[in-house]
């Protein structure tokens, strides 16, 4: 980030106006946003947006995007040589830095949360670019009012359509609390923890019956929602018995839904999102740097919050002979077979292959099989369709099941490449002999232990801030070391390894609160990944 102050300019040299693209960026789920708002992103060289709104685009954001911080230092503070107090930018500010920007030639992308129709600040930018003759664009998003509901499970028309009033608590007149009160259509009120309970005051001074149904979300569309069922005459008990309030997120938006869609029982029976499996669970992905995010985008899926630490890096075998002389004997005929078991040997044999000017017709003529779904898509992607890869689990033993046997009638030659790393398993070359093959077993990368982890993550390994640990391979399990014996000494944590998801539950508590380390096909990961009925339930499972 360059952080720079919205009353001096950080955009320097005189050019034709650039492009503002005033985008929406939904209310939290970056799943959200739109292809023509992950395109606009992709293109930026200034990204604005607060920082809770930075969380959501920025991942879209090319490498390098200026995004200069809309708060401001406090003067006196920094005077006085004591840490500054920032303030939010007023609109003005951020206008004139906006403006600012695209007066450089650059293409610049406010974000704002929801929709910019809907944010007044936006349209006081607009105003302002339009004023100054500088071009400008609009992305719509989803409305925080409408995405946090179905997030929700509470759907905002019934089978009759009734009629849908939006309220802003926050800046509402006694007119309009008069309006909705006396009304029986449906209200989205958008408030804060510490406001809505007032805001179902109003209503039921204004007329609302105070059984009537009302739901409150806060974090909506994020693994950090929590919805709560309660009516305008018992929502401020539901908070104070629950001790919602005071809370740290006492200021942040929350939508509360008012009238009869917001039901308990409807909701219970419509609520998708938070009764995911993994829901709120934050889980621990020892893995390798290199690893595709494959896996803990399968967590997300099912709710989780994955944290990835980095426990091992991939790198060249020390002695390179041995792989050369094996890929050289790929390209002479002497071998029937080559095993991957990972991505990372797939990716060794290639570089390899790159560094020699070959290419996938060297396999011509040769057996090639995989270890998982992983292993298989990365060999595609160099041009070689596997002939053979486990039916049923995706490991070396499950390879084992399918590998045939040597035949001297129908096998001419006898040898097996096996590309892996220093430190596999010899679970496959014992069967391989056993089933009359001879193996070249060849280290074709290593893996060696990664950084230690950021403080804040090492803290909370130590206490108990996780709910599992999630091991993708037995090199992940090797070199957590220290931190991972920490936490399997708190009972709150679970330790799971990535199973192949064939025998109905692919990621699967460790026996005995060990791991049993298996190769697995994908860099460091199982091929199935995390599949449904992974132990927990609704709720995150608590």
């Amino acid at each position: 980030m360059n952080p720079s102050s919205p009353t001096t300019s950080p955009f320097a040299g005189v050019a034709a106006p650039g492009l503002v693209t005033f985008l929406g960026a939904g209310p939290g789920d970056p799943g959200l946003l739109t292809l023509r708002a992950v395109e606009a992103l992709a293109a930026a060289d200034v990204l604005i947006a607060e920082p809770e709104v930075l969380e959501v685009v920025r991942t879209h954001a090319r490498a390098g995007v200026d995004t200069p911080q809309l708060t401001v230092a406090d003067e006196m503070s920094v005077a006085a040589g004591v840490p500054a107090i920032r303030t939010p930018s007023t609109a003005a500010d951020v206008a004139n830095l906006v403006m600012e920007a695209a007066r450089s030639g650059r293409r610049v992308v406010r974000a704002v949360t929801g929709d910019p129709g809907l944010e007044g600040n936006a349209a006081e930018e607009m105003l302002a670019c339009a004023h100054q003759g500088i071009p400008f664009e609009v992305v719509p998003g989803v409305a925080t009012a409408v995405g946090v509901p179905a997030y929700a499970g509470v759907p905002l028309r019934g089978e009759q359509g009734a009629d849908v009033r939006f309220v802003d608590a926050r800046h509402a007149s006694a007119r309009c609390w008069s309006e909705v009160g006396t009304s029986d259509c449906g209200v989205v009120v958008s408030a804060t923890l510490e406001t809505v309970a007032g805001a179902a005051a109003e209503l039921v001074a204004a007329g609302r019956k105070p059984e009537t149904p009302l739901t409150v979300t806060v974090g909506g569309t994020t693994t950090r929602q929590r919805t709560w069922s309660a009516t305008l005459g018992t929502i401020a008990q539901v908070f104070k018995q629950g001790k919602v309030l005071p809370s740290p997120e006492g200021s942040r938006p929350v939508i509360a839904v008012v009238g009869e869609q917001g039901a308990a029982a409807r909701r219970e029976e419509l609520a998708w999102f938070e009764s995911k499996p993994l829901f709120g669970w934050r889980v621990l992905v020892p893995r390798t740097k290199e690893q595709a995010a494959s896996l803990s985008d399968q967590l997300r899926s099912y709710g989780a919050v994955p944290h990835e630490v980095p426990t091992i890096a991939v790198e060249p075998p020390r002695t390179p002979q041995q792989m050369e002389r094996a890929v050289k004997g790929l390209v002479t005929g002497r071998y029937e077979w080559i095993a991957f078991t990972s991505v990372n040997a797939v990716k060794a044999v290639r570089e390899k292959f790159e560094e020699y000017g070959l290419d996938a017709r060297a396999f011509a003529g040769i057996k090639v099989a995989a270890v998982g779904e992983q292993t298989a898509a990365a060999l595609v992607e160099f041009g070689v369709k596997p002939d053979l890869v486990p039916s049923g689990e995706q490991s070396a033993a499950g390879l084992l099941e399918d590998w045939p046997p040597y035949d001297p009638v129908f096998d001419p030659i006898d040898r097996v490449f096996l590309p892996r790393a220093d430190i596999a398993t010899e679970t496959l070359v014992a069967g391989l002999i056993e089933l009359g093959w001879e193996v070249d077993d060849v280290t074709a990368y290593r893996t060696v232990r990664a950084s230690p982890p950021p403080a804040d993550t090492r803290e909370a390994i130590k206490g108990g801030g996780f709910d599992a640990v999630l091991f993708t391979s037995s090199s992940t399990v090797r070199n957590p070391g220290r931190h991972r014996r920490q936490a399997a000494q708190r009972d709150r944590h679970r330790l799971y390894r990535a199973g192949d998801g064939q025998d109905g539950g692919g990621a699967r508590p460790a026996r005995g609160r060990a791991v049993a380390g298996a190769e697995r096909g994908q860099a460091g990961g199982g091929a199935g990944g995390v599949r449904g009925g992974a132990p927990g339930g609704g709720q995150g499972g608590r």
